[in-house]
């Protein structure tokens, strides 16, 4: 009979059988789920990290999921050439998009002054606090910067 199960630890292909379903649904409407993970490691000169970011490509957007520096290595501009990196290789695959989601107690501040706008709140997650979801358009001016 079926039942639901809860699962003490998520295998690759545990992950990949219950987005199956998804995938099929998504591609008989003309969808492919096909997103290009990709990560950006912010390294000190003795090469440990010290940061970084963590996105990925899907349908012209880009979606970052993580962004973080050491907090001895904030307010020197790391975290602004993190996102605008991500930017520039999201918009050389054909990006045109990109959004992101932080919270009132993080950097909601941060991504405002680099072009992102607020589209949606999630009031009191986690209590007391918000969740913002802010996205911006990407030029493709920014195509050949580098940052490093």
């Amino acid at each position: 009979m079926p039942h639901i199960d809860q699962l003490a630890v998520l295998t690759a292909a545990d992950q990949a059988a219950i987005e199956l379903p998804l995938d099929e649904f998504t591609r008989t409407r003309g969808f492919v789920w096909n997103p290009k993970p990709f990560a950006l490691a912010l390294r000190d000169d003795s090469g440990g990290i010290r940061g970084g970011l963590i996105g990925s490509l899907q349908w012209s957007w880009l979606r970052i999921d993580i962004l973080s520096v050491a907090e001895d290595w904030r307010g020197a501009g790391w975290g602004r050439r993190l996102v605008e990196e991500a930017e520039r290789l999201a918009v050389a695959t054909g990006c045109r998009q990109a959004w992101v989601d932080t919270f009132s107690f993080q950097s909601p501040g941060f991504y405002l002054r680099l072009g992102y706008r607020v589209f949606g709140e999630l009031p009191d997650y986690p209590p007391g606090q918000t969740r913002y979801f802010l996205a911006k358009v990407l030029t493709p001016s920014l195509q050949g910067r580098k940052y490093g």
